[in-house]
């Protein structure tokens, strides 16, 4: 308040000053002279009238400033929570994987850009049994010790979703066959090796299976999905805790 009185009082003294000014400029035009009772009046006019009304213009600019900045403020705001809602819209709550949704459309979005990579869909061996013998919530821990083991098993830059209650997928960019079995493999092993505790120190085993596909050129998301779902019932029916990989192409999926 003290800076707009301030601007306000020197905004007056320059009024009175260009008043003075101008008085004495265009009064000679009409063959008048400015005296003592007209230069106070040149002088006292301005102070009383743009003190008041300046400092009422400053305030006012000032409250607006201050609006907009809060305006700004709250916008910014509103963004980065639309931006953390949609980040959170995207990813599973439990795994912080993406979802199945948002993981189909990146590998859309990866077919329509490149045709090499590879799909890879993990599912928990016997996990029912665990849900039903020990209940949820330690199923629900059994499942984030093998959603670790998927991390780690992965190399970084290649995507995972969560696709179904134990059901994941595993998108490998770029990645050959061979790699893409190396890959699927330490996954595997790493699930395998984990010591998973229940009732004190009782430990039960949790494998997974895998079903792979190399992302063969023009074959689509829904393709490649049946490929490696394909794949994934065949360990299952060999007896699981097992890698089956094999290519995705157009001519296979119209074949089966």
């Amino acid at each position: 308040m003290a800076l707009v009185i301030f601007k306000a009082f020197w905004t007056a003294i320059a009024s009175a000053a260009a008043s003075v000014l101008l008085a004495l400029l265009v009064l000679p035009f009409f063959g008048a002279t400015l005296g003592s009772l007209g230069l106070m009046m040149c002088i006292v006019c301005p102070l009383v009238i743009a003190w008041p009304a300046s400092a009422y213009m400053f305030w006012q600019n000032d409250k607006l400033q201050a609006a907009h900045r809060e305006l700004s403020r709250a916008h910014a705001q509103l963004a980065a929570a639309h931006r953390r809602l949609a980040e959170k819209a995207r990813h599973d709550d439990m795994t912080g994987m993406l979802n199945r949704e948002s993981f189909f459309g990146v590998l859309e979005r990866a077919r329509r850009k490149t045709d090499s990579g590879a799909l890879l869909i993990i599912d928990a061996d016997h996990f029912k049994s665990i849900n039903d013998r020990f209940g949820h919530l330690t199923g629900d821990e059994a499942l984030l010790q093998i959603v670790a083991a998927l991390r780690g098993g992965v190399r970084s830059g290649d995507v995972l979703g969560r696709i179904g209650g134990e059901e994941f997928a595993a998108l490998l960019v770029g990645a050959s066959e061979e790699e893409a079995i190396r890959i699927a493999e330490r996954i595997r092993r790493q699930v395998e090796e984990i010591r998973f505790r229940v009732e004190g120190d009782r430990v039960i085993p949790l494998t997974v299976s895998i079903g792979g596909t190399l992302c063969a050129p023009g074959a689509t998301v829904s393709e490649l999905m049946r490929s490696a779902d394909r794949r994934l019932y065949e360990a299952k029916n060999r007896g699981r805790n097992l890698v089956i990989f094999g290519s995705g192409g157009k001519d296979e999926t119209e074949a089966a």
